[in-house]
């Protein structure tokens, strides 16, 4: 089985491709199975979506979206940020989101005239619980609840290891500040880095929740291809929240786009018990054994360390029970030669 995201038509979506047999392809019995994001559009979320020509955009008590800041809503985008120092601003969907399983996809532009490392922030795309939080990350609260996603092209962390534009992801139950001076690498879940600046085209991404698992895949070069970038599992994300993007600059600079924001639901079953949970209740959270960034030395040269989780105990225990099996192993076969050694002798 060979798993892929495609765009279908005008459409972009995760699709699975289930190849048969070599003989079966040859007679042309191939079986292609799409999720329901290949442009089924009963399946695109309306009061969850910003398109052009972003109708229900503003402040009136009808409107679907709201925006703040430096936030310039227009024919063809809606910018966040000019190319102008210390600008903020954010766009945010008015209708919590009620879905257990979703997929957002992001089209949008960072753009400006600074040259390499001379521009900055980035955007934040958001599922949080607060909405319109003006703050210092990304024009966007520091200790929010819920899931966020950085398309962040400036770097501050001077650690050689990641290299920028860096696109990550953070979950936080509004218990941990972002971290600026080293660009969030300690709450950091997973990431990579893509040059997504000053293309001649519009790039992409996609992000999908669904049964504890989130993914986020990647299309900088306009060829209806995805790249992977994060896939974790173990994340738990309550409904009731909202999407919203934000951008800021300081020192340096871009023109920071959205040109949509396109939600899908997901057809997804769930068993009686996880249907039975009040969803709204859930704490962000994820059940890692240990960060990703938890292998990395910290600057005084202690190796970070976590609380022992359950798992880890269990871990820990079966190595433990196997050591002791394979020296009980070893010990019984040099007992064994030794015994036969000393039968020669006799």
């Amino acid at each position: 089985m060979v798993s892929c995201i495609g765009r279908v038509s005008k459409m972009r979506g995760f699709c699975t491709f289930i190849s048969r047999p070599l003989l079966f392809l040859l007679l042309h019995f191939t079986l292609v199975q799409c999720d329901i994001t290949d442009g089924n559009a009963e399946h695109l979320k309306r009061e969850h979506s910003l398109m052009k020509p972003y109708q229900g955009v503003g402040s009136s008590p009808s409107s679907q979206w709201d925006f703040w800041g430096s936030t310039l809503v227009t024919s063809s985008y809606v910018r966040l940020t000019p190319d102008e120092r210390s600008r903020q601003g954010s766009i945010w969907n008015t209708v919590p989101v009620y879905l257990k399983d979703w997929e957002m996809h992001v089209q949008y532009k960072i753009h400006g005239s600074g040259k390499k490392n001379l521009h900055g922030d980035g955007i934040a795309i958001w599922y949080t619980k607060e909405r319109l939080h003006p703050g210092s990350v990304f024009g966007s609260n520091a200790k929010f609840h819920g899931l966020a996603l950085f398309i962040d092209t400036y770097h501050n962390d001077e650690a050689a290891d990641r290299s920028f534009p860096y696109i990550y992801a953070i979950v936080n139950n509004g218990s941990m500040p972002y971290d600026h001076g080293n660009d969030g690498r300690n709450s950091e879940l997973g990431g990579c880095s893509s040059e997504i600046r000053n293309k001649d085209h519009d790039t992409y991404l996609a992000i999908r929740y669904s049964k504890g698992r989130l993914t986020v895949m990647i299309d900088i070069d306009d060829k209806n291809e995805w790249k992977e970038c994060i896939d974790i599992g173990g994340v738990r994300l309550p409904t009731g929240y909202y999407f919203g993007a934000s951008a800021a600059t300081g020192d340096l600079s871009d023109n920071h786009d959205i040109i949509s924001m396109k939600m899908y639901q997901l057809m997804v079953e769930h068993t009686p018990d996880e249907d039975s949970l009040d969803w709204t209740k859930i704490e962000p959270s994820v059940s890692l054994l240990k960060s990703p960034k938890d292998n990395i030395d910290d600057p005084t040269g202690n190796f970070r360390s976590t609380p022992l989780t359950g798992w880890k105990v269990f871990l820990l225990l079966l190595c433990a029970l196997l050591g002791i099996v394979v020296c009980g192993v070893v010990g019984a076969v040099v007992f064994q030669k030794r015994q036969e050694r000393n039968r020669r002798f006799y």
